[in-house]
């Protein structure tokens, strides 16, 4: 059983059962599936290099480091991550909804699981796959 099924099967069982209730998107499974280090994308690192790139430098640094989160919107995301043709696209495929909504979806859940896998204010090493236990921090957000 590789990490990211070990991801899944904690996030899942974190939301109390087969998945969200309601039929709503199990973004824990969703998110995991973005910082696995075996995404097409490169995982955590790779997610990361990409909102700098797309002019989110500064809110990913405050993210990383022991300060005060800058808030992101989804539609800063939505720009940064190729929005209805890109990575948010597919992961607002995924999840059935509109890749507004999965933007908002990540504005809020990013900051923070980026905050918590760099708690010195450095990523671990190896990305977010270095990390035991990323599916309680997941399921523990989605459940604020």
């Amino acid at each position: 059983m590789g990490l990211l099924d070990q991801v899944l099967g904690a996030a899942t069982q974190a939301l109390g059962g087969s998945g969200q209730p309601g039929g709503q998107p199990d973004w824990a499974a969703l998110v995991a599936g973005l910082l696995d280090n075996g995404s097409a994308h490169g995982g955590l690192a790779g997610l990361l290099q990409q909102l700098q790139a797309g002019g989110l430098g500064e809110q990913v640094q405050s993210w990383i480091s022991t300060g005060a989160n800058q808030p992101v919107s989804g539609s800063q995301l939505a720009d940064a991550l190729g929005g209805a043709g890109g990575l948010l696209g597919q992961l607002a495929q995924q999840a059935g909804v509109s890749h507004a909504e999965a933007g908002e979806q990540l504005s809020q859940l990013l900051p923070q699981i980026v905050d918590r896998l760099s708690p010195q204010g450095q990523l671990p090493q190896g990305g977010a796959g270095g990390l035991g236990d990323i599916a309680g921090l997941l399921g523990g957000l989605l459940n604020r």
